[in-house]
């Protein structure tokens, strides 16, 4: 739990062991002494919470803090396999375990539910120093005003002894011996009775900690969960969420309701229960150093409640993306002995925007609480926390994908920089390198202020290229020639993984530099990078179309806004015939994307003489002219580019004539010349290349005649 989300990162049940089962019963004492029943509970620890890190990947476990009562020890250890595979509907745990809990094993069958009962509002307040009193009180009430004298006290002291004698006792006498029996409608009875008592309650005024006899309610509340119902359990926890427990009390009904929630089947529990409210409310007012690990219950129960689709769109009726706005705030700012506690909060937190972010209607709660930039915050004090920054970059590449979201999100300061910093001290684990290079790409899709911005941050170049070169040759390496070139720093060896994986990110990532370039000066700058220029070359040498398709034409795609600039110190110019021999690869493939990225790079390396000569070698040009029967728009205007240049050359257009291209710019002309006057305009040029020389006879009769129709018809 503490450091990773309880589950897989898109749905339950979630991959790992990273809870704990709760093994133990919370046998909540009968104090012996009644004058003071409190005096038998253990005090809270007074030393601040410890922690200590476990092995490799585990995170710290949290030292378990004092509970209501005194349990034997976790027996032995659970079966890993046990762990690991959880029964059908249960959540899975997480690896990274919860501390030990003092609760039982919750067995839930199927449960009726339970009729609407009465909600009440509960309201949670700061805690106090011992571990059972609060001294705030939760609503107002009566209390005796200095100056009132005993009258007024006995007054209400006897008002409270009415209520409690005629209608709370008896309510209380029914739940024991409802519990005693054994009947088969006992926990439905028990949940209505609960549910009355809550009502009884708030109509006297009795909650929160102004019932002198509140222990008592809750020693008789605390033994029934010894019955092992969940529908029960969330019943009794909403009632002492009420009562404004504290301290241990309020840590272990956390653990209940956390571990009622680890089933899905007990989703439906949830959907009809008001604790909802009483969670968010110990979210906005619980402090993370007296209560972190309560907190820290809370927010795990949420994140699993968060997997439902009807609960998705319960918390955010009840502004939960609000209340985790100021969690994250407090979080931030939290102490440095508070540190860790706040990490493990923030891995739940997280996790549970993640979800929250896949229903469309809290993209605008995002922006408007500014959660985008609040996230920032928590990965610069949290960025060696590769958890939290794989949860943060979920949400990042979720919502960049759209306009609102990614302005929002660029006009936060320093987060291109801080994008990089991350890559590069987190360029080995896979899952977030890929998420934040696909929030880059987002960025820098559609504006040219990105592309520059991300260009201008310290080490732009140098970062990317270097993941690059790195997740290139994890799979290729005994196979890529070595390059020329600056040698990328020494890193440690990458972990092993797919090489789809691999490819993955360097999609991404090539996408990243195909967007950057488009901007004027960005791109001449790339176009002089030697090993970026290397790179991508190595890469289509290495794969294929067919096993790396999206890849490639990415690729190409770079590779042609790279060739837009022709500056004399271009690498790229200086590589066109090698480019265009790579080229043949994707035009001779069966994907057509391929096809139209390798006629675009012609199209621009084509104004080169060396370049018209080795397509017209290796009949290139026919596959060209072919083009322009495709139907695409954007085909035949690629085709149109590449033939406009080789019409240059005179002995060029005989070829070109031979093969239909006259006749067919004319056919492009009158099918697509209406609706795309760019498109018109490049087979115009292309054409009077080819017969604006005295070339007229490539063009027959009847081709003239419709040629000099369609003209005349465009330009009335």
């Amino acid at each position: 739990l503490h450091a990773q989300n309880f589950d897989a990162p898109d749905s339950r049940p979630g991959s790992g062991t990273r809870l704990s089962p709760l093994d133990h019963k919370p046998k909540f004492p009968v104090p012996c002494d009644a004058e003071d029943p409190f005096k038998a509970f253990p005090k809270p620890p007074t030393d601040p919470l410890e922690v200590k890190r476990g092995l490799a990947v585990a995170r710290a476990r949290l030292l378990r803090a004092g509970s209501l009562t005194t349990l034997p020890p976790v027996e032995g250890h659970t079966d890993v396999k046990e762990r690991l595979n959880p029964g059908p509907g249960q959540k899975q745990p997480s690896a990274k375990r919860l501390p030990n809990t003092d609760h039982t094993e919750v067995r839930s069958g199927p449960h009726k539910p339970g009729p609407r009962r009465t909600a009440s509002e509960s309201r949670i307040t700061q805690p106090g120093n011992d571990s059972g009193v609060r001294p705030t009180v939760c609503r107002g009430g009566r209390r005796t005003e200095l100056g009132n004298g005993d009258d007024t006290t006995s007054a209400e002291e006897n008002a409270e002894s009415l209520v409690w004698n005629n209608m709370i006792a008896p309510l209380l006498q029914q739940l024991e011996s409802v519990a005693a029996g054994s009947s088969e409608g006992s926990v439905d009875r028990l949940c209505d009775l609960c549910d009355g008592l809550h009502g009884t309650l708030a109509e006297a005024d009795m909650l929160g900690r102004h019932c002198k006899r509140r222990t008592g309610i809750l020693r008789t509340l605390f033994r029934l969960i010894d019955l092992n119902s969940d529908q029960l359990n969330l019943q009794i926890a909403k009632l002492c969420l009420a009562l404004c427990v504290s301290g241990n009390n309020l840590l272990n009904i956390c653990k209940l309701i956390f571990q009622i929630s680890r089933s899905e089947s007990n989703d439906i529990l949830f959907q009809n229960n008001s604790i909802i409210d009483s969670f968010l409310g110990i979210l906005s007012n619980e402090d993370v150093s007296a209560s972190g690990e309560a907190l820290l219950y809370c927010v795990g129960t949420l994140k699993f409640l968060s997997g439902n689709s009807a609960i998705l769109r319960l918390l955010l009726d009840k502004n939960c993306i609000g209340v985790s706005q100021k969690l994250i705030q407090r979080l931030c700012i939290a102490e440095d002995t508070n540190f860790t506690i706040a990490g493990h909060i923030l891995v739940q937190l997280t996790a549970t925007l993640r979800n929250l972010a896949d229903h469309p209607d809290s993209r605008p709660l995002f922006i408007s609480f500014s959660i985008l930039s609040e996230l920032c915050l928590v990965l610069r004090h949290h960025h060696k926390d590769q958890d939290i920054c794989t949860n943060i970059s979920r949400i990042y590449s979720k919502l960049s994908s759209y306009s609102e979201c990614r302005l929002a999100l660029a006009q936060t300061p320093d987060c291109y920089q801080l994008f990089l910093e991350l890559l590069s001290k987190h360029h080995q684990k896979q899952d977030l390198v890929v998420r934040l290079l696909f929030t880059l790409g987002n960025l820098t899709a559609k504006s040219n202020e990105a592309r520059q911005q991300l260009f201008q941050c310290e080490g732009c170049v140098d970062t990317l290229l270097q993941l690059y070169d790195s997740y290139q040759r994890r799979d290729y390496s005994p196979h890529a020639p070595p390059r020329k070139g600056p040698p990328s720093p020494s890193k440690p060896p990458a972990p092993p993984v797919t090489v789809q994986e691999d490819e993955d990110v360097l999609v991404k990532l090539v996408r990243v530099l195909a967007n950057m370039c488009i901007h004027p000066a960005v791109g001449p700058a790339l176009a002089t990078n030697t090993t970026c220029i290397q790179l991508l070359m190595e890469t289509i040498e290495l794969r294929s179309v067919q096993e790396s398709e999206e890849l490639l034409v990415n690729v190409a795609a770079t590779i042609n806004n790279l060739s837009f600039y022709q500056e004399e110190s271009s690498v790229l110019r200086h590589s066109q015939l090698t480019i265009a021999k790579l080229m043949l690869k994707l035009v001779l493939s069966s994907s057509m994307d391929a096809m139209l990225e390798a006629t675009r790079v012609y199209g621009n390396l084509s104004q080169s003489k060396d370049v018209r000569d080795f397509i017209m070698q290796n009949k290139v040009h026919q596959f060209v002219v072919t083009l322009l029967d495709s139907k695409s728009t954007e085909m035949c205007f690629s085709a149109c580019g590449v033939l406009t240049n080789l019409t240059l050359d005179p002995p060029n257009r005989v070829s070109l004539s031979l093969e239909g291209a006259a006749a067919k710019l004319v056919d492009c002309l009158k099918d697509f010349g209406p609706g795309d006057w760019q498109l018109a305009g490049q087979v115009c040029q292309a054409l009077w290349n080819m017969i604006g020389g005295g070339s007229e006879k490539l063009l027959d009769t009847q081709e003239r005649e419709s040629l000099l129709e369609i003209l005349i018809t465009y330009l009335g």
